[in-house]
């Protein structure tokens, strides 16, 4: 991950995040001064941000909104103070109520970014700076520490070309902490085509299936927040094994870039919360999925059945059998 430190100093009453990047300090300044490549990393994982507003001059604002997995929703709002292109700016950065203004109950804070060329591309130093003691511990206490942490963890992504960074790695699986994981796969084709495939059950027939020797026996697909889905496989001919689905509900559904489901094996009570997001470069669609369990030890019990292998069985299906078509 690219953060490398993170300062918590009470007497200065500063925070500070130092994160080491793998390209120039060009580049990073870059993706700091375009919202559309911005709001890729700023919120944490299953919080992504869309900057409303952006007006990156001195005395300009820019506002934004994190969407929650479950349909929550946290806005917040920057006020540009210092701009030194490319190698850094200040603002203050403050919590935001439905209407855009700063809620006066939340802390804000004035953040400075730095950008200094390394040997190995560029570091960068987001120091927060506190009016009190209490609104430092405020923030700390709301897990600023980890969601700034997994969010720069997003950054190497925006940061290359997307087939450098994912084309031919096939599927990885990123442990951000106990309960949080991250799985990756590019797959050579456009998102919508990728959405449609995970939400037509005449095409998801055709790919998610995993090993080879399983066929999907049913399907019903949640089309709307709220519905219900049920997916189940069996094995075939002489494939060893015993039939097995998983049912759950549609928390958020945003067509072709994320949707958001919770997910239990039938007949069991262990339910994750799964988080798919869709991003296309290029013809390209990197497929993401966040995925949060209920403890550690169902996450390495999980892990260890070998389901990122399935995955991985399943992807380049999808891509041989309806991408290259």
């Amino acid at each position: 991950m690219p953060v490398t430190d993170v300062i918590t100093d009470t007497e200065n009453l500063t925070m500070t995040v130092i994160a080491d990047l793998a390209a120039p300090v060009e580049r990073v300044w870059e993706v700091y001064s375009d919202p559309r490549q911005l709001e890729r990393f700023w919120g944490p994982p299953g919080w992504p941000a869309t900057f409303t507003s952006w007006d990156q001059t001195v005395g300009g604002r820019a506002d934004y909104t994190m969407h929650g997995p479950r349909g929550e929703k946290a806005a917040g709002t920057w006020e540009f103070l210092e701009i030194d292109r490319p190698r850094g700016f200040a603002v203050i950065d403050a919590f935001a109520d439905d209407d855009g203004h700063p809620d006066p109950d939340l802390p804000s804070m004035r953040m400075t970014f730095t950008f200094e060329q390394t040997a190995e591309g560029t570091r960068m130093v987001n120091t927060s700076h506190f009016a009190s003691a209490e609104a430092l511990e405020q923030l700390i206490a709301m897990g600023a520490i980890e969601g700034t942490t997994m969010a720069m963890s997003q950054m190497d992504a925006v940061l290359q070309d997307l087939r450098d960074y994912a084309q031919g790695k096939g599927t990885q699986v990123t442990l951000l902490d106990d309960v949080h994981v991250r799985i990756t796969r590019l797959v050579e084709g456009p998102r919508e085509l990728v959405w449609r495939a995970h939400n037509e059950p005449d095409l998801m027939k055709q790919w998610l299936l995993g090993p080879d020797g399983w066929e999907m026996t049913e399907v019903a697909v949640a089309s709307e927040v709220g519905q219900s889905y049920r997916t189940s496989w069996a094995p075939v001919g002489d494939t060893e094994g015993e039939p097995f689905g998983f049912e759950g509900e549609a928390l958020l559904i945003d067509a072709p870039r994320r949707s958001v489901q919770t997910e239990r094996m039938i007949g069991m009570p262990v339910e994750t919360l799964n988080d798919l997001n869709l991003y296309e470069e290029d013809g390209a669609t990197l497929i993401t999925l966040y995925i949060e369990y209920p403890d550690k030890e169902t996450r390495d019990m999980i892990l260890a059945t070998g389901m990122a292998e399935g995955m991985e069985t399943s992807y380049a299906r999808l891509e041989r059998e309806l991408l290259a078509v």
